[in-house]
């Protein structure tokens, strides 16, 4: 497996695969050409030197996941930075075989890389299998969290 940044080439793969689960189904909008929404968001993240848009290859350079890191500086933890991730997808035909777990590998130590302190992740109520494979990586539900959707 090849992790890599990805580039504007690569945006309908990522969609496709946010889009190819029982959630993304109903949020997402992916279709060729792509919606312009997209493309303004990778070109967002590609410029932001605090996000890591990442694709992972495999040994035929198919793409077959992604994640996003996410680095936020703040002033607790004496100034600390905090790693997020999201969007963390892999395609539907290579699912159980061990790619998620690198995936995760790679963004712990990308994390300890850019000196964050603590990786993060949320993750819906109704991924429980998701829920379990966290905690098997060594995550813990430490805090209960909460949000407001405005559209």
């Amino acid at each position: 497996m090849k992790f890599r940044k990805a580039t504007k080439n690569d945006v309908a793969d990522i969609v496709a695969m946010i889009a190819d689960d029982e959630l993304g189904k109903t949020r997402e909008n992916f279709q060729i050409p792509l919606p312009s929404e997209y493309l303004t968001a990778f070109e967002n993240i590609d410029t932001d030197e605090n996000q890591e848009l990442v694709v992972v290859e495999n040994e035929n350079s198919e793409i077959i996941g992604t994640l996003q890191l996410s680095f936020i500086q703040y002033l607790t933890y004496r100034g600390g930075i905090r790693a997020q991730i999201e969007a963390v997808r892999i395609r539907k035909d290579q699912r159980g075989l061990g790619i998620g777990k690198a995936m995760f590998e790679w963004a712990i130590n990308r994390a300890k890389e850019r000196n964050a302190h603590l990786l993060q992740l949320t993750t819906d109520k109704k991924r429980p299998k998701a829920k379990k494979f966290y905690a098997d990586l060594g995550f813990k539900a430490t805090h209960e969290g909460m949000k407001i959707h405005f559209k």
